[in-house]
């Protein structure tokens, strides 16, 4: 009987992953491959780019520790295609196979490379997730909105999690409104970080000598790179944040880049972790008062809710959701994107640390740099690849609706009622970013005032035919049209005047 191929993922690194469940150790031949395609068809963090190399090579020895034949192709190797079909094609030549299993990718393009290979590849359903694809569809089937809310309700009663029987823990679903404290004082968390070894080194060697150019530094990797570690990181999360990650998961604050967040979504969408794991661990530590209910219900919200229903909404809209443009937004991304240079304090803080740490959490994703892309009205798949590049945690299926859909409105209201969008009070709520920012947060229009208000107000005149009598914005839409004639004609020159600086490239 001839071998099958069966093809595990750089974001598969699970051993109960579908297509190994399929295999038989003594026939198959697995196939894990580091391929240039893959790690640059966006300039992707040089940080993931290490991270997923590094648990590759990891889970390929657990791999072959535990019987299996594992053909591993590296970057560097002389031989290497290059991508991910002609590694498939390069096996299967090899070892005489005729037949491929796969579990079913993360993103359009790599599930439409495998349908297009000229032999026989059968790709499994990714059942790591708490919602099928056919689930996400009965429930989303005849609703005039698939609010996110609904849906997660429903994952709560299929999960058991925070339950009292058919009511919810407590008397409510969502503690949300206890979840918008303003930054504390100091922070006395931080995640657990790893120290490079043998492999890593390798790794982190091999990335540098390829991908130096890219946005993000490789200094100071500290990422967990094996299910022992990534389970560490778990419980020190659990023991260290968690009781404070919901009073403070909305907060911004100079220098603390991590706060009380659990910076585990690498290691969950990786494969490192399982969601179950990591939603009993959380309401373990409610269950025996370690940690309160509104922290352990924001945090179990974000990935049987969010995170399902992110990834329900991708599957269902299909391959074009990505170049959705409702609005219409045409502005190049501006380049502080990329090297951070903005006297906008916010931004800057925001960008300097997705630079260096791969990471930045919601709030700042949503409300500091998607919050302006869409004031600004760039192009919404600009905003989209540059997400995509630059997290480690980020797979066109989470981040596509996350931000097209959530944070861009580029999808008409598929994701939200409204689009997110702020002037500067909320980022100064929310932060202290605004004390020595270069623009005041308390000034409006002209020269010195902060560009998020008078933005705020452009982006609502802009777009008042399709925002206008939107229940959930007529307040705003009645202030603005309470104001003078000058006012308004005011706000609108200081808004073009510096959108105009932007176009033009100048520091701003």
């Amino acid at each position: 009987m001839k071998p099958r191929i069966i093809l595990i993922l750089g974001d598969q690194l699970s051993p109960d992953i579908r297509a190994l469940r399929e295999a038989d150790k003594a026939r198959d031949i697995l196939l894990m491959a580091e391929v240039a395609d893959e790690a640059s068809y966006v300039p992707h963090h040089p940080k993931k780019i290490a991270f997923l190399f590094a648990a590759m090579r990891k889970f390929a020895v657990k791999l072959e520790s535990d019987g299996w034949q594992v053909r591993y192709s590296k970057l560097d190797d002389s031989e290497n295609s290059r991508s991910i079909p002609g590694e498939i094609l390069r096996a299967c030549d090899e070892a005489k196979a005729e037949e491929v299993l796969a579990t079913e990718p993360g993103e359009f393009r790599l599930i439409e490379a495998l349908e297009e290979m000229p032999i026989p590849v059968h790709i499994f359903p990714d059942d790591r997730f708490l919602c099928s694809h056919a689930e996400f569809e009965d429930w989303a089937a005849d609703r005039k909105e698939l609010r996110m809310e609904w849906f997660y309700r429903e994952m709560r009663r299929k999960t058991g999690l925070l339950m009292d029987g058919e009511t919810p823990e407590g008397g409510k679903w969502n503690y949300d409104h206890e979840n918008r404290k303003p930054p504390p004082g100091s922070v006395d968390a931080a995640p657990m970080q790893f120290t490079p070894d043998e492999t890593v080194e390798e790794v982190l060697a091999l990335v540098k000598s390829r991908f130096d150019n890219n946005f993000g530094t490789l200094d100071g990797f500290w990422f967990a790179t094996d299910t022992g570690q990534a389970r560490r990181a778990l419980s020190h999360f659990i023991k260290c944040a968690l009781p404070k990650f919901g009073d403070f998961q909305d907060a911004m604050m100079v220098g603390e880049r991590f706060l009380y967040h659990s910076v585990i979504s690498m290691y969950l969408n990786a494969g490192l972790l399982g969601w179950r794991e990591i939603c009993d661990a959380a309401e373990d530590a409610y269950k025996t008062g370690h940690a309160p209910l509104n922290a352990v219900e924001g945090f179990i919200r974000q990935i049987i809710g969010w995170r399902e229903y992110m990834r329900g909404i991708y599957f269902r809209e299909g391959p074009d959701y990505t170049r959705r443009n409702i609005l219409n937004h045409q502005r190049k991304l501006p380049g502080f994107y990329w090297d951070a240079d903005t006297r906008m304090t916010c931004l800057n803080e925001a960008i300097t640390q997705t630079r260096d740490e791969a990471y930045a959490h919601h709030i700042q994703r949503l409300m500091v740099t998607g919050n302006f892309a869409l004031l600004a009205g760039v192009d919404p798949y600009e905003v989209h690849e540059w997400y995509l590049a630059v997290y480690a945690d980020a797979y066109e299926w989470v981040e596509a609706p996350n931000v097209i859909g959530m944070s861009q409105f580029a999808d008409g209201g598929i994701v939200g009622s409204k689009p997110y969008v702020s002037g500067g009070n909320y980022i100064n709520k929310m932060s202290d970013y605004c004390k020595d920012c270069a623009y005041d947060v308390k000034v409006k229009t002209g020269e010195g005032a902060c560009p998020f208000n008078y933005l705020y107000w452009a982006f609502l005149d802009r777009h008042k035919d399709r925002f206008g009598k939107n229940p959930r914005m007529a307040q705003m839409y009645r202030t603005w049209m309470r104001m003078s004639d000058e006012k308004r004609a005011d706000t609108l020159q200081s808004a073009e005047e510096f959108l105009d600086r932007l176009s033009a490239g100048d520091r701003v």
